[in-house]
């Protein structure tokens, strides 16, 4: 009963204060568990490729702004998905040096 997520104590005889369940959900992971901003390439089930910038810190209006800046940059089409910015291509060079003028430091990852 205590892993279940909608139990909660209703009636206790011990008498005792009831502690509140702990939420594990108040902090969530960072999406590079937290080892940087990670660029990767990605190959779609249709062939085309996609590369992945994770882990860039900032609140989601900052990740927007710097993905809208990183499309400009590249000049190709993406999105935001989950913390993770999404390129339309193989950019990895271009988005390196988009992110050190930024004066973010990154890595690639995945061979």
């Amino acid at each position: 009963m205590a892993n279940d997520r909608n139990a909660r104590l209703v009636y206790t005889t011990d008498g005792g204060e009831v502690k509140p369940p702990r939420d594990d959900r108040a902090s969530p992971p960072s999406p590079a568990g937290g080892k940087g901003i990670r660029i990767r390439l990605d190959r779609r089930a249709s062939g085309r490729v996609v590369t992945l910038v994770c882990g860039v810190p900032g609140a989601p209006a900052e990740v927007a702004a710097l993905a809208r800046d990183l499309r400009a940059a590249c000049g190709s089409g993406g999105t935001v998905r989950e913390d993770t910015i999404e390129l339309q291509g193989d950019h990895r060079d271009k988005i390196e040096a988009a992110l050190a003028a930024r004066g973010l430091r990154s890595k690639r990852a995945g061979g």
